[in-house]
């Protein structure tokens, strides 16, 4: 089963047992057998048909605007329920000592992803590498699920202050800023976020776990809480790779971007480099150390999943993932 990526723009709609996209010069068949995610960058319509049909088939579709930035997921009904690991969920998100458990791991992967990237692409000075360590060693002490999203908070920004000294081309980028995002640094941040958060989205689908109870975020309206928290600790190691990669190759330059918008979003011929990018990252196995067997980097966010079932029904603690490569 693979992603399957639209960027053109078009109509979706059911023909008996298939789904096509319709476009103004052709109907181009969607072949809903082999994928289990579905990203749409284009203008699409949708009809009830196919709705129904990607919820009949368990496919997952997120949608992106005309910018580029993810507005939501369609989510199938849910095939693997189970209702002792949702009861556990939600006893592990009440009391706030099993809470702040399960925060610290995500966090304490990401701190794990931030130094592991600094190590890849540039010399780590001893003084860098053990202010890093100071913010993990600090993790143990926190009390609070406020004060450890600020001391990720503050990790992330010494990371972030390094990218000027990681990526090889001239770029402005002094902090990060999201809404919308001011230059093409924090661009690209946002949109390989998204494509993380979407493919971690994807994973919880396939799991017994409820998208909308997490620990480290808030459980909040209209978002996918416990992606934002697994997407901490793969973020770093999945997103700002590509992030890395594709700026020191000139593979993506200043021309990707919007100038008039003060390069705050991608061109569609940018957006298709990096999910192409994204993509085959998604595909690329490695031998996994405990199972002594090759897994995609797709399939190892479904495995963290599957450690933090074990953790909340009591069967293993759970010890968020820790990039070695």
């Amino acid at each position: 089963m693979k992603d399957y990526y639209i960027f053109k723009s078009g109509r979706i709609s059911r023909k008996d047992n298939s789904i096509f996209l319709e476009t103004s010069d052709s109907d181009i068949p969607i072949p809903v057998n082999t994928i289990d995610s579905l990203y749409l960058f284009g203008e699409i319509d949708l009809n009830t048909k196919a709705i129904n049909f990607f919820a009949q088939e368990g496919i997952v579709v997120h949608f992106f605007n005309y910018y580029g930035w993810w507005t939501g997921s369609f989510y199938p009904r849910e095939e693997h329920l189970s209702g002792e690991v949702i009861v556990r969920q939600a006893e592990h998100y009440l009391d706030n000592a099993r809470r702040l458990e399960i925060a610290k791991e995500f966090v304490k992967g990401a701190i794990h992803g931030f130094i592991y990237n600094l190590k890849r692409y540039k010399e780590v000075s001893n003084e860098l590498f053990n202010k890093f360590e100071t913010y993990n060693n600090s993790i143990n002490e926190v009390d609070s699920i406020s004060a450890l999203m600020g001391l990720e908070g503050n990790a992330r920004d010494l990371y972030y202050s390094e990218f000027p000294t990681v990526i090889n081309q001239e770029i402005e980028f002094e902090r990060r800023v999201k809404h919308p995002p001011d230059n093409m640094i924090n661009a690209l941040i946002s949109f390989v976020n998204s494509l993380v958060y979407t493919a971690v989205i994807k994973e919880i689908y396939r799991t017994q776990l409820n998208p909308t109870i997490s620990y480290l975020h808030e459980p909040w309206y209209r978002r996918f809480s416990l992606a934002l928290d697994v997407s901490e600790i793969f973020k770093p190691i999945y997103g700002d790779r590509i992030i890395f990669d594709l700026l020191n190759n000139n593979q993506l330059t200043e021309k990707h971007f919007d100038k008039d918008l003060n390069y705050c979003y991608l061109k569609e011929e940018g957006r298709k480099i990096v999910v192409k990018a994204f993509d085959e990252k998604m595909k690329t196995t490695i031998m996994h150390k405990k199972l002594k067997r090759k897994v995609s980097y797709q399939r190892i966010i479904r495995l963290e999943l599957y450690k933090l079932i074990k953790h909340l029904l009591s069967e293993e603690m759970y010890k968020s993932f820790r990039i070695w490569w």
